[in-house]
């Protein structure tokens, strides 16, 4: 569907019901759901923007529309999310995509991609760029419609209790790395383990695990990484941004009436926008306090980073080579990555590269 057709029916239907609330309640059915998440509530932003969407659906709709959220392993194991939507154990599921990659790599696309783009890009992509409807025809195998969930925008590259200086420091490194970046990281010499976030702690303080990524700052000081791995590495350039979604099953979408499709999409780009102002307003001050608590902050080195964007090409490039989903949707977005780039590279890097050497 059309974002901006969809927001103007949104915008009306909106009005109409402030006009006539009662009408619009007697005329639409109660209905109840219920919505799993993938993160526990402790990760207020990334949890928070399911219930920025459940708490915003309920609205629009009068209170006709109830969603309730359960956080991840409370019903639903928190990396089997899109199982339930797909089987109709839950209706609603907040996830991230890239967790499903071992089913198929092309879930990156909605999620995360290494090397890929910043978090206006790939919304530019999604909306503009012919992004949500190479999504939705993917998802439609699976049962399953996909919508915008928030974004954490660059994340940072994650723990590690000693300093990774060159490539041969990853040969045999177990570390915590969601998504497809594992992959990558695996063509390197480094071992992979798709943890969920409640999971991280103990496995690094145990050593179960020598690294771990997670999202940024603001979330790993929650998740206290810095106690036990005490090197922060950036950038997370398996995670140039990512995107989180809302999955609803088609089944249940389709019983749906349109006013309650429309207040979930309302609702889902609210949640999404939402969560990258709250990353962006909290991570300054989370990463100053784990500076003054004696963090060290390090740079991924120009040799490691170079290794990492060959490997990520060649495993791209193989993927596609042998997956016809993954290179309808790989094609199209990596003309749309270099268009952005280049533009980019005209006025918003260098006016940042300017700032940032301003106090």
């Amino acid at each position: 569907m059309e974002r901006r057709s969809f927001l103007k029916k949104a915008s009306v239907g909106a009005a109409a019901g402030a006009m006539a609330a009662p009408a619009l309640a007697q005329s639409l059915p109660a209905l109840n759901w219920r919505m799993a998440s993938s993160f526990p509530k402790t990760l207020d932003t990334v949890f928070g923007a399911s219930e920025t969407f459940c708490k915003r659906v309920a609205q629009l709709t009068g209170g006709k529309f109830n969603i309730r959220l359960f956080a991840g392993g409370e019903i639903v194991p928190a990396l089997q999310v899109m199982d339930a939507v797909q089987n109709g154990t839950i209706e609603m599921g907040h996830t991230a995509s890239y967790y499903y990659f071992g089913k198929d790599p092309s879930f990156a696309f909605d999620c995360a991609v290494p090397f890929g783009m910043n978090s206006r890009q790939q919304t530019a992509w999604f909306d503009q760029g012919g992004g949500m409807q190479l999504m939705r025809e993917f998802f439609k195998d699976y049962g399953i419609v996909n919508f915008q969930g928030g974004n954490s925008g660059s994340q940072m590259g994650g723990w590690f209790r000693k300093e990774i200086k060159g490539v041969s420091d990853l040969q045999g490194l177990k570390m915590r790395i969601g998504g497809y970046g594992g992959r990558v990281m695996q063509r390197l010499g480094l071992v992979p383990q798709q943890i969920a976030a409640g999971d991280i702690y103990p496995s690094l303080e145990k050593g179960t695990i020598d690294a771990a990524e997670w999202i940024g700052p603001y979330d790993d000081e929650k998740l206290g990484l810095y106690k036990v791995a005490p090197h922060y590495y950036a950038p997370g350039w398996w995670e140039p941004s990512t995107q989180f979604s809302f999955y609803v099953g088609i089944k249940e979408w389709e019983k749906l009436p349109k006013e309650y499709q429309y207040a979930i999409e309302v609702a889902s780009y609210e949640a999404h926008v939402t969560m990258q102002a709250e990353y962006d307003a909290k991570n300054p001050a989370a990463l100053a306090r784990l500076l003054r608590n004696g963090v060290k902050l390090h740079y991924f080195s120009k040799d490691i980073m170079e290794a990492c964007y060959k490997a990520a090409n060649e495993v791209n490039e193989e993927e596609a080579s042998k997956n016809a989903k993954f290179k309808k949707i790989y094609e199209p977005w990596k003309r749309f990555r270099q268009d952005q780039n280049q533009w980019f590279s005209v006025a918003e890097a260098t006016m940042q590269n300017f700032m940032v050497t301003r106090r």
